[in-house]
Protein backbone atom coordinates (compact mmCIF):
# COMPACT_ATOMS: atom_id res chain seq x y z
CA UNK A 1 0.00 0.00 0.00
CA UNK A 2 1.24 3.48 -0.56
CA UNK A 3 1.17 5.77 2.41
CA UNK A 4 1.17 8.97 0.56
CA UNK A 5 -1.03 11.57 2.88
CA UNK A 6 -2.26 15.20 1.88
CA UNK A 7 -5.31 17.57 2.83
CA UNK A 8 -8.82 16.07 2.38
CA UNK A 9 -9.61 18.15 -1.12
CA UNK A 10 -12.99 19.86 -0.62
CA UNK A 11 -15.82 17.97 -1.47
CA UNK A 12 -18.87 19.28 0.05
CA UNK A 13 -19.36 19.92 4.16
CA UNK A 14 -19.26 15.86 4.64
CA UNK A 15 -15.25 16.13 3.49
CA UNK A 16 -14.74 18.04 7.32
CA UNK A 17 -14.82 17.41 10.29
CA UNK A 18 -15.20 19.23 13.95
CA UNK A 19 -11.74 20.38 14.84
CA UNK A 20 -10.06 18.63 17.71
CA UNK A 21 -8.84 21.67 19.21
CA UNK A 22 -11.73 24.87 18.75
CA UNK A 23 -14.35 22.01 18.61
CA UNK A 24 -16.31 24.02 15.63
CA UNK A 25 -18.06 21.52 13.10
CA UNK A 26 -16.97 21.16 9.32
CA UNK A 27 -13.85 23.24 9.45
CA UNK A 28 -11.30 20.62 10.05
CA UNK A 29 -9.31 19.02 6.99
CA UNK A 30 -8.44 15.94 7.36
CA UNK A 31 -5.08 14.03 6.26
CA UNK A 32 -6.20 11.16 3.64
CA UNK A 33 -4.09 8.71 1.76
CA UNK A 34 -4.72 8.01 -1.99
CA UNK A 35 -7.76 6.25 -1.00
CA UNK A 36 -9.32 8.51 0.56
CA UNK A 37 -8.72 7.24 4.26
CA UNK A 38 -8.27 9.81 7.21
CA UNK A 39 -5.26 8.67 8.74
CA UNK A 40 -6.36 10.13 11.90
CA UNK A 41 -9.24 12.60 13.06
CA UNK A 42 -6.76 14.89 15.37
CA UNK A 43 -4.11 14.39 11.83
CA UNK A 44 -5.13 17.97 10.11
CA UNK A 45 -6.01 21.41 9.31
CA UNK A 46 -8.11 23.82 10.73
CA UNK A 47 -10.12 26.37 8.29
CA UNK A 48 -9.94 29.19 11.15
CA UNK A 49 -6.19 30.41 10.79
CA UNK A 50 -6.41 33.40 13.13
CA UNK A 51 -8.90 31.86 15.80
CA UNK A 52 -7.39 28.16 16.32
CA UNK A 53 -4.70 28.01 13.61
CA UNK A 54 -4.52 23.89 14.57
CA UNK A 55 -2.83 22.12 12.47
CA UNK A 56 -1.63 18.51 13.65
CA UNK A 57 0.85 16.64 10.19
CA UNK A 58 1.06 13.13 9.74
CA UNK A 59 4.74 13.30 11.21
CA UNK A 60 3.67 14.72 13.85
CA UNK A 61 1.20 11.29 14.39
CA UNK A 62 4.05 9.01 13.85
CA UNK A 63 5.89 10.41 16.27
CA UNK A 64 3.40 10.00 19.09
CA UNK A 65 2.51 6.74 17.69
CA UNK A 66 5.49 5.22 16.33
CA UNK A 67 3.76 1.50 16.34
CA UNK A 68 0.99 2.95 13.64
CA UNK A 69 4.39 4.02 11.48
CA UNK A 70 3.99 2.39 8.04
CA UNK A 71 6.99 0.11 6.91
CA UNK A 72 7.64 1.53 4.08
CA UNK A 73 8.53 5.20 4.22
CA UNK A 74 6.43 6.97 1.05
CA UNK A 75 4.30 8.77 3.37
CA UNK A 76 6.82 11.10 3.92
CA UNK A 77 6.62 11.78 0.08
CA UNK A 78 3.28 14.11 1.20
CA UNK A 79 4.39 17.67 -0.20
CA UNK A 80 1.95 19.53 0.93
CA UNK A 81 3.08 19.49 4.87
CA UNK A 82 6.86 18.67 3.68
CA UNK A 83 6.68 22.41 2.24
CA UNK A 84 6.05 24.23 5.71
CA UNK A 85 8.75 25.74 7.28
CA UNK A 86 7.61 25.50 10.50
CA UNK A 87 8.76 23.44 13.57
CA UNK A 88 7.08 19.78 14.34
CA UNK A 89 5.21 18.01 17.62
CA UNK A 90 3.04 20.96 18.49
CA UNK A 91 0.04 22.13 15.59
CA UNK A 92 -0.34 26.06 15.25
CA UNK A 93 2.78 27.16 14.97
CA UNK A 94 3.35 29.65 11.49
CA UNK A 95 6.25 32.08 12.35
CA UNK A 96 10.35 31.26 12.86
CA UNK A 97 11.13 31.51 16.09
CA UNK A 98 13.85 33.16 17.76
CA UNK A 99 16.41 32.52 19.94
CA UNK A 100 15.30 34.40 22.71
CA UNK A 101 11.61 32.92 22.83
CA UNK A 102 10.79 30.52 25.61
CA UNK A 103 9.20 27.51 23.56
CA UNK A 104 7.98 23.91 25.07
CA UNK A 105 9.44 20.75 25.05
CA UNK A 106 8.18 20.35 21.34
CA UNK A 107 10.05 23.38 20.42
CA UNK A 108 7.17 25.34 19.42
CA UNK A 109 7.23 29.12 21.08
CA UNK A 110 4.82 29.70 24.38
CA UNK A 111 3.37 33.20 23.51
CA UNK A 112 1.19 34.30 26.84
CA UNK A 113 -2.02 36.81 27.07
CA UNK A 114 -0.56 40.19 28.18
CA UNK A 115 -0.73 39.73 32.27
CA UNK A 116 -2.69 43.22 32.27
CA UNK A 117 -5.64 41.81 30.64
CA UNK A 118 -6.19 39.01 32.41
CA UNK A 119 -5.75 40.38 35.74
CA UNK A 120 -9.25 42.70 34.26
CA UNK A 121 -11.15 39.76 33.90
CA UNK A 122 -10.21 38.41 37.41
CA UNK A 123 -13.07 40.05 38.84
CA UNK A 124 -16.70 38.77 40.60
CA UNK A 125 -18.39 41.66 39.29
CA UNK A 126 -20.25 41.02 37.22
CA UNK A 127 -20.62 37.57 38.33
CA UNK A 128 -20.50 35.07 34.97
CA UNK A 129 -23.63 32.43 34.61
CA UNK A 130 -21.38 29.84 34.87
CA UNK A 131 -20.36 31.19 38.78
CA UNK A 132 -24.27 31.82 39.49
CA UNK A 133 -24.69 28.06 38.87
CA UNK A 134 -22.03 27.14 40.85
CA UNK A 135 -23.33 28.96 43.70
CA UNK A 136 -26.72 26.73 43.32
CA UNK A 137 -24.38 23.75 44.52
CA UNK A 138 -21.49 25.30 46.59
CA UNK A 139 -20.87 27.43 49.71
CA UNK A 140 -19.28 30.55 49.26
CA UNK A 141 -16.31 29.15 50.62
CA UNK A 142 -15.90 27.05 48.01
CA UNK A 143 -16.96 29.04 45.31
CA UNK A 144 -14.01 31.61 46.41
CA UNK A 145 -11.54 28.84 46.60
CA UNK A 146 -12.45 27.63 43.45
CA UNK A 147 -12.32 30.84 41.77
CA UNK A 148 -8.96 31.76 43.02
CA UNK A 149 -7.38 28.13 42.57
CA UNK A 150 -8.30 28.12 38.61
CA UNK A 151 -7.96 31.76 37.95
CA UNK A 152 -12.13 32.05 36.61
CA UNK A 153 -12.55 35.48 34.27
CA UNK A 154 -15.24 36.88 33.36
CA UNK A 155 -16.65 39.03 30.64
CA UNK A 156 -18.78 41.77 29.94
CA UNK A 157 -21.59 40.04 28.88
CA UNK A 158 -20.68 37.40 31.89
CA UNK A 159 -19.19 34.23 30.26
CA UNK A 160 -16.79 32.54 31.81
CA UNK A 161 -12.65 32.82 31.32
CA UNK A 162 -11.03 29.49 31.51
CA UNK A 163 -7.65 30.26 31.60
CA UNK A 164 -5.09 27.38 30.36
CA UNK A 165 -2.24 28.21 32.72
CA UNK A 166 0.68 26.29 32.19
CA UNK A 167 2.93 24.73 35.02
CA UNK A 168 5.47 27.56 34.94
CA UNK A 169 2.40 30.27 35.19
CA UNK A 170 2.37 31.26 32.08
CA UNK A 171 -1.36 32.36 30.81
CA UNK A 172 -1.37 30.69 27.30
CA UNK A 173 -5.18 31.33 25.96
CA UNK A 174 -8.55 31.38 27.23
CA UNK A 175 -11.62 29.66 26.49
CA UNK A 176 -14.88 32.04 26.52
CA UNK A 177 -17.97 30.15 26.95
CA UNK A 178 -21.72 30.96 28.02
CA UNK A 179 -23.38 28.69 30.42
CA UNK A 180 -27.54 28.52 31.64
CA UNK A 181 -27.56 29.65 35.38
CA UNK A 182 -30.07 27.73 35.71
CA UNK A 183 -29.15 24.31 34.76
CA UNK A 184 -25.43 24.80 33.69
CA UNK A 185 -25.97 23.47 30.89
CA UNK A 186 -23.62 25.32 27.68
CA UNK A 187 -25.06 27.98 25.91
CA UNK A 188 -25.01 26.70 22.34
CA UNK A 189 -27.70 29.19 20.64
CA UNK A 190 -24.94 32.14 20.05
CA UNK A 191 -23.28 33.03 17.15
CA UNK A 192 -19.74 31.28 18.31
CA UNK A 193 -20.76 28.49 21.74
CA UNK A 194 -16.76 28.69 21.81
CA UNK A 195 -14.70 32.08 21.67
CA UNK A 196 -11.04 32.24 22.93
CA UNK A 197 -9.05 35.01 24.63
CA UNK A 198 -6.46 35.16 22.16
CA UNK A 199 -8.77 35.33 18.86
CA UNK A 200 -10.29 38.39 20.63
CA UNK A 201 -7.12 39.90 20.89
CA UNK A 202 -5.76 39.52 17.58
CA UNK A 203 -9.26 40.83 16.52
CA UNK A 204 -9.03 44.13 18.31
CA UNK A 205 -5.39 44.37 17.33
CA UNK A 206 -4.07 43.90 21.15
CA UNK A 207 -2.11 40.91 19.68
CA UNK A 208 -0.48 40.75 16.13
CA UNK A 209 -1.64 38.11 13.55
CA UNK A 210 1.71 36.42 14.63
CA UNK A 211 1.12 35.65 17.98
CA UNK A 212 0.11 31.85 17.87
CA UNK A 213 -1.19 29.82 20.88
CA UNK A 214 0.16 26.76 22.21
CA UNK A 215 -2.67 25.41 24.54
CA UNK A 216 -2.13 23.19 28.15
CA UNK A 217 -4.50 21.35 30.54
CA UNK A 218 -6.29 23.81 32.34
CA UNK A 219 -5.63 23.39 35.93
CA UNK A 220 -2.07 22.53 34.91
CA UNK A 221 -0.45 25.43 36.91
CA UNK A 222 -1.78 23.44 40.30
CA UNK A 223 -0.05 20.32 39.35
CA UNK A 224 3.39 22.06 41.28
CA UNK A 225 1.42 23.21 44.18
CA UNK A 226 0.29 19.94 44.94
CA UNK A 227 3.07 17.63 43.93
CA UNK A 228 1.96 14.24 45.89
CA UNK A 229 -1.86 14.68 45.64
CA UNK A 230 -3.81 12.38 43.03
CA UNK A 231 -4.62 14.06 39.83
CA UNK A 232 -8.07 13.24 38.25
CA UNK A 233 -8.20 13.94 34.32
CA UNK A 234 -11.75 14.92 32.94
CA UNK A 235 -12.64 16.66 29.63
CA UNK A 236 -14.23 19.62 30.36
CA UNK A 237 -12.96 22.52 32.56
CA UNK A 238 -17.08 22.84 34.51
CA UNK A 239 -16.52 18.85 35.35
CA UNK A 240 -13.48 19.91 37.06
CA UNK A 241 -14.68 22.51 38.90
CA UNK A 242 -17.50 21.06 40.04
CA UNK A 243 -14.97 17.51 40.73
CA UNK A 244 -12.84 20.02 42.39
CA UNK A 245 -15.70 21.13 44.51
CA UNK A 246 -16.77 18.17 46.10
CA UNK A 247 -13.58 16.46 45.94
CA UNK A 248 -10.58 18.86 47.21
CA UNK A 249 -8.20 16.55 47.68
CA UNK A 250 -7.39 15.62 44.12
CA UNK A 251 -5.86 17.96 41.50
CA UNK A 252 -8.84 18.11 38.75
CA UNK A 253 -7.50 18.96 35.44
CA UNK A 254 -9.23 18.93 32.18
CA UNK A 255 -8.15 18.20 28.83
CA UNK A 256 -10.89 20.40 27.04
CA UNK A 257 -12.06 18.50 24.64
CA UNK A 258 -12.78 14.45 23.73
CA UNK A 259 -9.82 14.41 21.56
CA UNK A 260 -7.21 16.56 23.49
CA UNK A 261 -4.89 13.78 24.48
CA UNK A 262 -2.03 14.42 22.88
CA UNK A 263 1.30 16.36 24.23
CA UNK A 264 -0.40 18.30 26.57
CA UNK A 265 -0.66 15.28 28.93
CA UNK A 266 3.29 14.97 29.36
CA UNK A 267 3.33 17.03 32.18
CA UNK A 268 1.21 14.19 33.89
CA UNK A 269 4.10 12.07 34.38
CA UNK A 270 5.62 10.33 37.32
CA UNK A 271 2.14 11.23 38.59
CA UNK A 272 -1.28 9.20 39.54
CA UNK A 273 -3.59 9.93 37.64
CA UNK A 274 -7.19 8.68 37.84
CA UNK A 275 -9.10 9.23 34.47
CA UNK A 276 -12.89 10.10 34.40
CA UNK A 277 -13.75 9.99 30.48
CA UNK A 278 -17.48 10.84 29.76
CA UNK A 279 -19.60 8.01 29.46
CA UNK A 280 -19.65 7.87 25.42
CA UNK A 281 -15.65 8.62 25.78
CA UNK A 282 -14.78 5.37 27.82
CA UNK A 283 -13.31 2.91 25.08
CA UNK A 284 -11.58 5.78 22.69
CA UNK A 285 -9.87 7.18 26.01
CA UNK A 286 -8.53 3.95 26.84
CA UNK A 287 -7.14 2.55 23.46
CA UNK A 288 -5.69 6.27 23.29
CA UNK A 289 -4.19 6.83 26.85
CA UNK A 290 -2.91 3.24 26.95
CA UNK A 291 -0.61 3.64 24.31
CA UNK A 292 1.27 6.74 25.85
CA UNK A 293 4.07 5.79 27.18
CA UNK A 294 5.36 6.68 30.88
CA UNK A 295 2.04 8.00 32.24
CA UNK A 296 0.42 6.16 34.90
CA UNK A 297 -3.50 6.26 34.60
CA UNK A 298 -5.97 4.53 36.40
CA UNK A 299 -9.53 4.88 34.77
CA UNK A 300 -12.49 5.23 36.99
CA UNK A 301 -15.39 2.54 36.61
CA UNK A 302 -17.90 5.09 38.09
CA UNK A 303 -19.62 6.24 35.73
CA UNK A 304 -19.75 2.59 33.55
CA UNK A 305 -21.41 0.91 36.85
CA UNK A 306 -23.73 3.91 37.89
CA UNK A 307 -25.18 5.46 34.02
CA UNK A 308 -28.54 4.08 33.12
CA UNK A 309 -29.60 3.61 29.83
CA UNK A 310 -31.41 7.38 29.92
CA UNK A 311 -27.32 8.28 30.93
CA UNK A 312 -25.58 7.00 28.25
CA UNK A 313 -28.16 8.64 25.75
CA UNK A 314 -27.71 11.76 27.46
CA UNK A 315 -23.85 11.23 27.77
CA UNK A 316 -23.55 12.16 31.03
CA UNK A 317 -20.08 12.93 32.74
CA UNK A 318 -18.41 12.24 36.55
CA UNK A 319 -19.44 15.75 37.18
CA UNK A 320 -23.74 14.95 35.92
CA UNK A 321 -23.21 11.73 38.63
CA UNK A 322 -21.85 14.22 41.42
CA UNK A 323 -24.30 16.43 41.04
CA UNK A 324 -27.05 13.67 41.19
CA UNK A 325 -25.30 12.37 44.59
CA UNK A 326 -25.54 15.89 45.74
CA UNK A 327 -29.36 15.96 45.57
CA UNK A 328 -30.20 13.07 47.43
CA UNK A 329 -29.61 13.04 51.49
CA UNK A 330 -27.20 10.85 52.89
CA UNK A 331 -28.62 8.03 54.99
CA UNK A 332 -27.69 8.59 58.75
CA UNK A 333 -24.51 8.53 60.44
CA UNK A 334 -22.99 7.47 56.75
CA UNK A 335 -19.41 8.30 56.19
CA UNK A 336 -18.36 10.41 53.13
CA UNK A 337 -15.79 10.74 51.58
CA UNK A 338 -14.81 13.73 51.38
CA UNK A 339 -17.66 15.64 52.84
CA UNK A 340 -17.76 19.24 51.83
CA UNK A 341 -20.37 21.67 52.89
CA UNK A 342 -22.96 22.71 50.46
CA UNK A 343 -25.08 25.48 50.10
CA UNK A 344 -27.58 24.37 52.09
CA UNK A 345 -24.95 23.52 55.01
CA UNK A 346 -25.26 19.74 54.88
CA UNK A 347 -22.24 17.22 53.91
CA UNK A 348 -22.87 15.23 51.04
CA UNK A 349 -20.83 11.64 50.85
CA UNK A 350 -19.21 11.64 47.15
CA UNK A 351 -17.49 8.28 46.39
CA UNK A 352 -15.38 7.75 43.08
CA UNK A 353 -14.77 4.15 43.67
CA UNK A 354 -17.21 1.14 44.04
CA UNK A 355 -14.57 -0.74 46.67
CA UNK A 356 -14.41 2.76 48.82
CA UNK A 357 -18.24 3.47 48.69
CA UNK A 358 -18.30 0.19 50.26
CA UNK A 359 -15.52 -0.05 52.51
CA UNK A 360 -16.77 3.48 53.69
CA UNK A 361 -19.53 1.67 55.72
CA UNK A 362 -17.07 0.51 58.32
CA UNK A 363 -14.55 3.27 58.66
CA UNK A 364 -14.63 6.15 60.38
CA UNK A 365 -15.24 8.94 58.11
CA UNK A 366 -12.12 10.46 59.82
CA UNK A 367 -9.91 8.30 58.28
CA UNK A 368 -11.91 7.49 55.10
CA UNK A 369 -9.61 9.79 52.98
CA UNK A 370 -6.68 7.78 53.91
CA UNK A 371 -8.17 4.42 53.30
CA UNK A 372 -9.82 5.27 49.80
CA UNK A 373 -6.31 7.02 48.76
CA UNK A 374 -4.64 3.42 49.92
CA UNK A 375 -7.47 1.83 47.78
CA UNK A 376 -6.90 4.07 44.98
CA UNK A 377 -2.96 3.62 45.07
CA UNK A 378 -2.73 -0.35 45.48
CA UNK A 379 -5.82 -1.46 43.41
CA UNK A 380 -7.40 -2.87 45.60
CA UNK A 381 -10.50 -5.22 45.74
CA UNK A 382 -13.42 -5.69 48.86
CA UNK A 383 -12.40 -9.65 48.87
CA UNK A 384 -14.61 -10.46 52.79
CA UNK A 385 -15.55 -8.27 55.85
CA UNK A 386 -15.13 -9.34 59.31
CA UNK A 387 -16.41 -7.92 62.48
CA UNK A 388 -14.03 -7.72 65.43
CA UNK A 389 -15.48 -7.29 68.36
CA UNK A 390 -14.18 -5.67 71.06
CA UNK A 391 -12.12 -6.87 74.12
Amino acid sequence: MDFKYHLRKYAGKSSRLTCPSCERPYCFTPYVDDDDNILDPTVGRCDHESSCAYHKTPAEYFREHPEARPQSEDWRQAPDWLKHDRPRGVPGTRHAIRPDEVRTMSGQPVNELPAEIVAKTLRNVPKSTLQEFLETIFGEATIERLRADYRLGVTKDRSVVFYQIDSQGRVRTGKIMQYNPADGHRVKNVGVPVDWAHARLKKSGVLPESWTVCQCLFGEHLLPQRSNAIVCLVESEKTALIGSGFCPQYVWVATGGKTQLGPKLSVLQGRKVLVFPDIDATVEWREKLSSLPGLNFTFSTILEDEATAEDRAAQIDIADLLLRQASCPAPTGHPSVPSVPLRSGTEQPIYTNPVAREVAKYFPADVMPEVAALIEDLDLELVSVTQIPNS
